[in-house]
């Protein structure tokens, strides 16, 4: 069979594409140049540089597969980096990984694929895909839980599933160098990128301030009793749960509750009035396609490296979810993702909202 695989240049879709290879498929590489390098600033991500195009390119010669590179740059900052800019300035945390593989990566390169004949399109991903008895795909873990990324794919659909291959999702991270070094790969021990890959400082915050100098407005810093605690640039610098780099003192540690971008209102307070036994969700996903009857049991994860929580959840008539947790969860950051797992399978998975009025204000 001819499947792409998107090439990043690093050593889990070097080592997905060899593996293919090895199985015999006819394999062709694609990697995507997301910004303009022509400055010669190779530092503006951690993945998808110069250098890491060298790489894949390299690669695909040492595997003896063609390799293409695809120009993403306007995709890639109108579905990406410009949703992650106004995110932030609406007082919500943004996830751009899982709008960069559902958005951009999977439509995208379905798209080529079927252009070029192929009929499967593979990535690194450590998650796996399983075809049900019925028919129905199904998003799973990878068997690696110190890397699973299934968490970053939940919005995708059945068609792109279907269409979906994860090489490396039975791997371990240790098993999948061992297996580049075996093969010689030069990128057996390259690495992995770090942050978010357009922000390779970490600050976030000046990324957005030069994307979006208006965001750079100030505003109060209020504790949650009403009390005003101080002043800040900007609800931009500020995430729910955040403690550090508040710029007040306070006898007690105090932590991000809530923003308003409206008002410029970042209100803080004890870890306790973090915690929220029920959340909604909105653009959700539901795997099978098919939203739940009823109450279902799940576990729900509320950030990347949080573990899953055990939950239920209903669907609501307006392609959003309720979520209510068997016990209190701390930082739900509106703008991130709830996924929804039975046990290794991914239910489905949809942007958490703001709703302060699930949060609980003092532990009982």
């Amino acid at each position: 069979m001819k499947v792409i695989v998107a090439m990043s240049g690093g050593v889990d879709s070097s080592v997905a594409a060899a593996l293919l290879v090895e199985q015999g498929h006819d394999v062709i590489g694609l990697s995507m140049q997301l910004y303009d390098q022509r400055d010669g600033d190779t530092r503006f991500g951690g993945c998808c540089t110069l250098d890491d195009l060298h790489d894949a390119r390299r690669t695909a010669g040492a595997l003896g597969i063609p390799h293409y590179i695809l120009n993403f740059e306007q995709q890639f900052e109108r579905t990406v980096v410009a949703n992650f800019v106004s995110e932030y300035t609406a007082g919500r945390t943004p996830l751009p990984c899982a709008h960069c593989n559902s958005d951009l990566k999977f439509s995208t390169l379905l798209d080529r694929a079927e252009g070029l004949g192929a009929g499967l399109v593979a990535t690194g991903h450590y998650a796996q895909v399983t075809e049900e008895a019925d028919g129905v795909r199904a998003l799973r873990r990878g068997a690696d839980p110190a890397k699973d990324q299934s968490y970053f794919l939940f919005s995708l659909t059945q068609a792109q599933l279907s269409a979906a291959c994860f090489p490396v999702g039975p791997l371990t991270k240790a098993a999948v160098r061992e297996r580049a070094r075996h093969l010689g790969l030069a990128v057996a021990d390259k690495p992995d990128s770090q942050e978010i890959c357009f922000v390779p400082s970490g600050s976030y915050a000046d990324f957005v301030e030069r994307r979006a100098p208006d965001s750079r407005r100030a505003g109060a810093i209020v504790h949650e009793d009403g009390r005003t605690l101080g002043r800040h640039d900007g609800v931009h610098r500020f995430t729910v749960g955040q403690r550090k780099g508040l710029g007040v003192s306070a006898p007690a540690p105090l932590y991000v509750l809530a923003l308003d971008a409206g008002t410029g209102t970042v209100t803080v307070g004890p870890r306790a009035a973090l915690e929220r036994t029920t959340l909604r969700a909105s653009s959700v996903n539901w795997i099978s396609g098919v939203p739940p009857n009823g109450w279902l049991e799940v576990a729900t994860q509320v950030r990347y490296r949080h573990p899953a929580a055990p939950a239920r959840v209903r669907a609501l008539d307006d392609g959003r979810a309720e979520v209510r947790f068997l016990t209190a969860q701390s930082a739900v950051a509106p703008g991130q993702a709830a996924v929804f797992y039975d046990g290794d399978r991914v239910v489905g998975g949809g942007w958490i909202e703001s709703d302060n009025a699930s949060r609980i204000l003092r532990a009982s």
